[in-house]
């Protein structure tokens, strides 16, 4: 599967400092990145034991990542979540 090069390129050139701590850190990325009309329940449930999920999610909406699940959401959901917050 072919990944967002701009996602991966941002994270490895500037890491975060909690993604040391992500649960996703040893996990296949294409879990995170599924087809369209894949399943997410195996990202969401890694996400759902993450100590960093809120973190994760923070990133995700601020840098406006429109691929992947990310603090457990998917980039729908993000878009709802910001919907309701604006």
């Amino acid at each position: 599967m072919t990944h967002p090069i701009p996602v991966f390129t941002e994270t490895l050139l500037h890491p975060e400092p909690w993604m040391q701590w992500a649960s996703c850190a040893d996990v296949d990325p294409d879990a995170f990145f599924p087809e369209k009309g894949g399943s997410t329940k195996d990202a969401k449930s890694i996400c759902a034991g993450c100590a960093v999920q809120a973190e994760c999610l923070e990133y995700a909406l601020q840098h406006d990542e429109r691929f992947g699940i990310w603090g457990g959401l998917s980039e729908r959901e993000r878009r709802r979540l910001k919907g309701k917050a604006a």
